[in-house]
């Protein structure tokens, strides 16, 4: 918010304001070096080439900035703000890394993947991931959390069961993302009414109904999917993984004990990076009661088993945990975590903070923003335009927040104008800016899920079957003008 906020006071002393044809420039060469990255790196682009890409359209929109009269030195102090802005989501994913990697280290992940296998019938899995996913970030507000730990073990135990991995991200997140935007505890769910002017229990009435609806239809097909699962290929695997996992590590309910309290803490809306690093340390402590066999051999070569215990702890930390099972697909699910592995993501967040400043900065997001709103004639189009206004700011922000909170001041008079209740702008800042976030490969929320569970953005996409239906129904109920409540007081839905 400061970040748009210094960007609008420094575009007032501009000399010259942007054309929309200068604010299509630098989206349109990152569109077309990204769509390039993609073609020759495929999955790789994220590790090097996304980033790189970001850096030239920042470039781009920096020579636009300059061309019209702005400083260097103006644009170097916003690219420092928007870095700061992301400075604390950067913290939570070495947080994050270093929580993997104990957890696999302690046996945690490997007990929830082995009850999971014991519990989750191949045929409804996928329903069932997306099911308890909602139901645990309702009760605790956030979908980074439940990705970094639920997350994890339905990714193992789709991989135990050889089911597909990119499908159960879908659900995962489809799930995780449902329950953290209908959580009156979510950060998303209390910035969108506080910036588009209504309360936090009207905001969440006012999306019942257009959020329940797309997890139900995100559930069904989930559900059909499930349908057409060979279960009887899948019982060797499934055989086959929980013995492994039982040769390596001790299972035990015991070992649940780090996701109970980090589920707790956050419950209990305690800091986040504190939490995750407590439940990091919880799992180091089980690790060095329960799995020293596995801890000595990571550690290798050691005068003693005390320092023994003690490098391997710290490897795993600050490298994650490898697995040498002999199963391969085993071995590729637990070799993860460590703060290292989060290394590339942070570069690809820095690089996408740096092209978002530089874009808000200039005044080039404004002015697209500007031209939108020249299409808006219909509470329909108004609407539309308010999600795809979202949706790009997602792309271009690289920032959840900020695709909350810059449609929603800039809107807010249209809504006005169009004599709409508040909770409509609030409930469709949420409905695009929230949902497509997991879905930008450079979003904050996009390279963490794809950190956190292993499988690239572009591979789970199109199986995020919740975030893509739910923007589709707020577009077509705005068309509809059903349950789009006018400024009347004590309007109820």
């Amino acid at each position: 918010m400061a970040l748009i906020e210094q960007s609008e006071l420094r575009n007032e002393d501009s000399s010259v304001s942007p054309t929309v044809v200068q604010a299509l420039i630098p989206i349109c060469v990152l569109i077309f070096l990204l769509s390039f990255s993609v073609y020759l790196f495929g999955e790789d682009a994220s590790s090097g080439p996304n980033q790189i890409a970001l850096c030239f359209g920042a470039a781009v929109a920096a020579l636009i900035g300059w061309y019209n009269g702005q400083s260097w030195v103006d644009i170097e102090s916003s690219i420092v703000t928007g870095i700061t802005v992301a400075i604390k989501p950067l913290l939570i994913l070495l947080s994050v890394g270093m929580l993997i990697g104990s957890w696999i280290l302690s046996g945690t992940v490997p007990t929830m993947i082995y009850y999971s296998l014991l519990i989750l019938d191949p045929s409804i899995f996928y329903a069932a991931s997306a099911l308890i996913c909602s139901l645990i970030a309702l009760s605790i507000g956030s979908s980074w959390t439940v990705a970094g730990t639920v997350g994890i073990a339905l990714i193992g135990a789709a991989g135990g069961m050889g089911l597909s991995l990119e499908i159960t991200a879908g659900a995962i997140i489809s799930g995780s993302y449902f329950g953290d935007k209908m959580s009156p505890l979510s950060e998303t769910t209390n910035l969108a009414p506080a910036v588009a002017g209504t309360d936090l229990f009207t905001h969440i009435g006012h999306m019942v109904w257009t959020t329940v609806p797309s997890i139900l239809i995100a559930l069904v097909i989930f559900g059909l999917i499930g349908l057409n699962i060979d279960t009887s290929a899948t019982n060797s695997d499934l055989q086959l993984t929980m013995l492994l996992l039982t040769e390596n590590f001790t299972i035990h309910p015991l070992m649940m004990l780090p996701v109970l309290l980090l589920l707790f803490m956050a419950n209990k809306k305690l800091p986040p990076i504190p939490t995750i690093v407590t439940g990091a340390m919880v799992g180091v402590v089980l690790a060095l009661l329960f799995q020293r066999p596995i801890i000595m051999e990571l550690a290798g070569e050691a005068p003693n088993v005390f320092l023994g215990l003690f490098k391997g702890t710290w490897y795993t930390i600050f490298d994650g945990f490898v697995l040498n099972s002999g199963n391969a697909t085993l071995d590729d699910l637990m070799t993860r975590g460590g703060m290292s592995s989060m290394l590339t993501t942070i570069w690809l967040v820095i690089c996408a903070m740096v092209f978002g400043a530089v874009m808000d900065h200039t005044g080039l997001l404004k002015c697209l923003v500007t031209y939108a709103l020249s299409f808006v004639h219909s509470t329909g189009s108004l609407i539309a335009t308010t999600i795809a206004t979202c949706i790009g700011a997602n792309i271009i922000t690289s920032d959840q927040y900020i695709s909350l909170v810059l449609p929603g001041r800039m809107y807010k008079l249209e809504y006005e104008k169009h004599n709409l209740d508040m909770k409509n702008l609030s409930r469709t800042l949420e409905d695009a800016g929230t949902i497509t976030s997991p879905l930008v490969p450079w979003n904050t929320c996009g390279a963490y899920m794809a950190s956190t569970l292993g499988v690239a953005t572009f591979a789970y996409l199109p199986y995020c079957f919740f975030n893509l239906i739910n923007p589709i129904i707020a577009v077509i109920y705005g068309f509809l003008n059903f349950k789009i409540s006018p400024a009347i007081s004590n309007q109820t839905t």
